[in-house]
Order: C-alpha cells, then sequence, then structure tokens
C-alpha cells in the first residue's frame, strides 16, 4: 500500500519518530541526524553551514513538545501540522511539514517551523 493511502493513525506512526530525530538534530546542532530523512532537495538547501547559521539566533530555545494538528493528503505526499512548543517561551509555533516517498523510504521535503 501507497504511504498516501495509509490510515492516518499508520500515517502518524511513520512520521512522528521522523520528525522527533529531525528536532532532536536541531536542538544537539547535530547536522547528521537533522537532515537524515530529508530528501535530497532538501539536504542540498540545509547543509552544516546553512543549519548552524539557522541555530546561532534562537530566541525560542529548544524545540519540546508538539500536538498533532491535522494531516492534509495529497496525491504523492502528507502535510501535517503540529502544534509546536519551545523551552523558552509560551508561545506556540506553528510545524508543519511535508513527507514524500522516494525509494521505498519516508523523507521530509519541505519543513518550517514558525
Amino acid at each position: 500500500m501507497r504511504f498516501t493511502e495509509k490510515t492516518q493513525e499508520a500515517i502518524l506512526q511513520i512520521v512522528e519518530p521522523i520528525m522527533d530525530n529531525c528536532l532532536d538534530g536541531s536542538n544537539t546542532g547535530n547536522h547528521a541526524k537533522h537532515v537524515r530523512d530529508f530528501t535530497d532537495r532538501l539536504k542540498a538547501i540545509v547543509t552544516p553551514e546553512n543549519l548552524a547559521s539557522q541555530l546561532e539566533y534562537r530566541p525560542h530555545g529548544v524545540f519540546t513538545r508538539r500536538e498533532f494538528v491535522c494531516l492534509f493528503r495529497r496525491r504523492e505526499s502528507i502535510g501535517v501540522v503540529w502544534r509546536q512548543f519551545v523551552s523558552s517561551t509560551d508561545d506556540e509555533l506553528v510545524n508543519h511539514a511535508i513527507f514524500v516517498e522516494r525509494d521505498g523510504k519516508i523523507c521530509i521535503e519541505h519543513c518550517l517551523i514558525c
């Protein structure tokens, strides 16, 4: 069964650990961990230097917990939105990511937290 045809619960079981790893890599400044599940396109954008520049200014502290908000199904991808919490403020951020299947592996094609 194609990734995009799975149940919402099955999709979340796949993408939640991927996002956990991505955010942990960001929190620790570990580029290899952060981009482990990125598509080649996104890896070309988020170079070690790019990630370091993103992490220079962290007014929010580090990423903590997140809450699932919704899932969007597209023909070739799945979009997921979470309410993202951080360590240094009570502000609620939006974490949204697009997941695609590449050669049997689920990858992050796009991710933005704002």
